[in-house]
């Protein structure tokens, strides 16, 4: 099969990049998969070492002319958003973000979680992955501790309730270190690593004993639980959006700040370090992501639509409104 993709930043990114760094880990995998590649994007994008065609991209035509430049071979087209356009070529969208009330979506959209399609009126979505060659387990998986928690998301983003984490962080006596931002405090518990990627974000999830996700918001999916379990790290977090659904037994998906804080003082997790990481990689590899996508690429190809209605964003508050917690 040969497969397009269009993105306007340079590829692979270093640091942060959620959207980003599925894709390119998907067009590997695809390669890897005996398929034929294509992404039209930043002339800086460094993919062709890994078997990925570079169709660079500059200008207007990487703002908002990139389907003038589409090989006219290609069996399928894969976005990363939302189009405003119409193509006479078979197209699948992924959605990553929650959409604004009154927000309609391409028939071929695929969300990233159960709860995220039921969001948008529909059932069709394919779990986030990981390249678990980027994620190899510690040496010392099964020797965690219980004193040092992570908080992984941008930490100025008020949905993400960085506030609740340093209560429960001081009200527990636990070190909260914090990755994506900074915050304000005096407490000896709370650490402030700011923005870090790559090997170095890594070894600071090796170092913290369970991912505190107390969002306030339907979350999509966030990468951040996976990423942390691949290195056997429970989850505590909130009931919203996609997290009961990705934590499964691998933590706790709390109803509130109560629960929240009896489960992280508790440690309540029903698996151990090692079986937090398998059930990760069952559920959350970028083998069985890119497989799932080949098979709604063929359903599109013989000319089937994936969603009969059309998804569109069902609630009429905006997606950041605080969900009380």
């Amino acid at each position: 099969m040969r497969i397009a993709f269009y993105h306007h930043v340079p590829l692979p990114v270093k640091t942060y990049g959620g959207t980003e760094r599925i894709l390119f880990w998907h067009m590997k995998e695809l390669v890897r998969q005996g398929h034929d590649v294509v992404l039209l994007g930043h002339p800086e994008s460094e993919v062709e070492e890994y078997g990925i065609k570079l169709i660079p991209l500059e200008g207007e035509y990487l703002r908002d002319k990139f389907q003038e430049k589409i090989p006219k071979d290609i069996d399928i087209l894969h976005l990363q958003f939302n189009p405003s356009f119409e193509l006479d070529i078979p197209l699948v969208c992924t959605v990553h973000g929650n959409g604004q009330p009154g927000e309609t979506f391409h028939n071929n959209s695929v969300f990233v979680s159960g709860s995220h399609a039921k969001n948008h009126n529909s059932n069709i979505f394919i779990a986030n992955a990981l390249d678990f060659e980027e994620y190899p387990a510690p040496d010392n998986i099964n020797k965690k501790g219980k004193d040092n928690l992570l908080f992984l998301a941008k930490a100025s983003w008020r949905v993400k309730n960085l506030s609740d984490c340093k209560k429960v962080a001081k009200k527990t006596k636990k070190h909260l270190h914090i990755i994506g931002g900074k915050t304000f405090s005096f407490s000896k518990y709370i650490h402030n690593h700011g923005f870090v990627g790559g090997k170095e974000k890594l070894d600071l999830i090796r170092q913290c004993d369970a991912l505190v996700f107390p969002v306030r918001w339907n979350e999509p999916f966030g990468l951040a639980m996976t990423e942390s379990m691949s290195q056997g790290l429970p989850i505590f977090g909130s009931q919203n959006g996609s997290l009961p659904e990705v934590i499964g037994e691998a933590g706790r998906a709390c109803a509130n700040y109560e629960e929240f804080l009896n489960a992280v003082q508790s440690f309540d997790c029903k698996l151990s370090p090692q079986q937090i990481r398998d059930y990760c990689y069952e559920k959350y590899n970028i083998d069985k992501y890119s497989r799932d996508y080949l098979k709604l690429y063929e359903k599109v190809i013989g000319g089937s639509k994936l969603s009969k209605e059309v998804p569109k964003f069902l609630s009429n508050d905006r997606a950041e409104t605080l969900i009380d917690f």
